[in-house]
């Protein structure tokens, strides 16, 4: 799976799953200020991701994570790590 696809399914999780505009999506922008997800919508987003790219997600790997690319960096470094 490339980048491009990971980025492509992240994307659409978030527009299908959580309502979110997908013109406000942009790599370079704060994750948690551009979705205004509360804790029970990142569990929510944990199980989707894990669901969708069989990866396991732990609240370790959310630290350093502020942009949308480093959240697509962390599941493709995940998806890498299970093959």
């Amino acid at each position: 799976m490339t980048i491009e696809d990971i980025i492509e399914k992240v994307n659409e999780i978030f527009v299908d799953e959580f309502e979110v505009n997908g013109d406000v999506i942009s790599p370079e922008l704060n994750l948690k200020d551009t979705l205004g997800l509360d804790s029970l919508d990142y569990v929510d987003l944990v199980v989707s991701i894990e669901a969708n790219f069989g990866v396991k997600l732990g609240e370790a790997d959310f630290v350093g994570i502020a942009t949308f690319q480093d959240f697509y960096n962390l599941i493709e470094a995940k998806i890498q790590n299970n093959n």
